[in-house]
This record gives C-alpha cells, sequence and structure tokens, in this order.
C-alpha cells in the first residue's frame, strides 16, 4: 500500500498545473553566465531575478500578446525585481519588437 501513495504523490507532482508569473522582459547580450556557460545573443537563454534564480539548466516557458518561446536558464539578472527576466535578443524578437525595450509577461517553468 505504502508503495501505492508513493506513486500516486509521484504522479500528483508530474501533472500539477504549473504557476504562471508576471514581470518585465528586456534583453541583453548573454556572455559567460552565472551557470558557467557561454552563450551568444542567438541562443534561447534567460537571465533570471535573484528571487527566481538557481535553477540552472531549467526552461522557462514566456508568452506575450499571444505569442510564446522556451528559453533556458542560464545566468542571473542582479537587476531584475522579483518576477521579471532578461532574455537573449533572439527570444525577445520572438515575441516583441527589440525596439520596444521592456514588455509585461508572464512566464511559467516548462
Amino acid at each position: 500500500m505504502y508503495a501505492v501513495a508513493k506513486v500516486f504523490l509521484a504522479l500528483g507532482a508530474l501533472v500539477a498545473p504549473s504557476i504562471a508569473y508576471s514581470g518585465d522582459m528586456t534583453y541583453y547580450t548573454p556572455g559567460l553566465g552565472a551557470c558557467g556557460i557561454t552563450n551568444s545573443e542567438s541562443d534561447a537563454v534567460v537571465a533570471m531575478s535573484p528571487a527566481q534564480y538557481g535553477h540552472c539548466g531549467q526552461s522557462i516557458k514566456i508568452s506575450y500578446n499571444g505569442k510564446t518561446a522556451t528559453a533556458k536558464v542560464v545566468d542571473k539578472c542582479p537587476g531584475c525585481a522579483g518576477n521579471s527576466i532578461d532574455v537573449s535578443p533572439t527570444i525577445f524578437q520572438q515575441l516583441a519588437d527589440l525596439s520596444l525595450g521592456r514588455v509585461q509577461v508572464t512566464w511559467e517553468w516548462a
């Protein structure tokens, strides 16, 4: 019976609904990130705020104006507040025009 309970708990964790976060999205020029990986502007990467940092290698799904993009966590954004994120230009351009510079998005762990 104990083994069955463990299976149900594990399955529940896999199908639990994702929490959507809201915050600003800006873009930056990636380089050697806080996770120890070097990336470029064409890589689908994101830097997380200090409040959300610590998930190196995990991905987030970002939504803006009916569009979505997925980026891998590779860096920390010390200037980002709360649930705000800093993405590579390639991710920003998938969602909005670079000339906007800053937009309000929602994101969740992918």
